[in-house]
């Protein structure tokens, strides 16, 4: 999906202009500010436009009822969350050192909480369940996969059970932490917790993914096509470890003979 698309089962007809789709943005976010100020119980969509500063027809060309502005909400939510996971699930970060991938990976989820309507959907998800009719637990175990690949990819000696599990901790407590950052209305203190998110992943995770592991593994690595130890990890094929070498731009999967004596 692209920037402003966005499923016909929330929007009563899809903008085709410029300014229609600003128009939806707009409104996506004033209901955001109103759910997050009011509840979804008390939430209007007379409140909702008021607060985009249009007017309620406007609004009702769009959207039947709040449901359906909420239901937008999620899609968009659930687009940028799928949009991160693609833009740090790359070599370059999975590479980095532990400390600097996790941070990376948390900053680009801070990222999207800075955005209101991200930050109440993710709220809301915990406290207004029923509420929901895009999302539900298996965007967690999309969240858990994705850290999974990432856990791999950092040490393939970890087989997919263990990857899973320590996602599986990674994703769960993460999230705790960072719903109750969410709700605190104490900025500092927001700031304050979602930092020890990093903390508390990087410890968790120093043993079976830390920087030691992952140097062991790339420096008896060698391309049996030009013998650099120049490599990158590529993805997996047939549940191994895929490498590119960085000199010669070949491909190659890990083996007993991909090991320097």
């Amino acid at each position: 999906m692209t920037k402003h698309s966005l499923s016909s089962r929330s929007l009563r007809r899809q903008p085709k202009q410029q300014r229609g789709k600003e128009r939806v943005e707009k409104i996506l976010d004033a209901a955001a500010a109103v759910f997050d100020e009011v509840g979804y119980e008390t939430a209007t969509t007379h409140l909702i436009a008021a607060k985009a500063g249009t007017a309620i027809g406007s609004l009702y060309q769009f959207f039947p009822d709040k449901a359906a502005i909420f239901n937008a909400m999620e899609l968009r939510h659930s687009e940028r969350v799928k949009q991160m996971w693609a833009q740090t699930n790359t070599p370059d970060i999975v590479e980095l050192p532990l400390r600097q991938m996790i941070h990376t990976v948390a900053s680009a989820v801070a990222g999207l909480f800075e955005q209101p309507v991200s930050r109440v959907v993710f709220v809301q998800f915990y406290v207004s369940r029923q509420i929901f009719q895009s999302i539900d637990d298996s965007m967690t175990q999309e969240a858990i996969n994705f850290m999974a690949s990432l856990l791999q990819q950092r040490n393939s000696a970890l087989n997919e059970a263990q990857c899973n599990l320590l996602a599986e901790v990674c994703v769960h407590s993460s999230n705790a932490v960072m719903l109750a950052a969410l709700r605190s209305p104490d900025l500092q203190h927001r700031q304050q917790l979602t930092d020890q998110i990093e903390a508390l992943l990087v410890s968790y995770l120093e043993p079976h993914v830390g920087d030691n592991l992952l140097d062991n593994v790339m420096k008896v690595m060698k391309c049996p096509h030009c013998q650099s130890e120049q490599l990158s990890k590529n993805g997996h094929r047939r549940g191994k470890q895929c490498y590119r070498c960085k000199d010669c731009g070949k491909q190659f999967v890990e083996t007993q003979r991909s090991f320097g004596a």
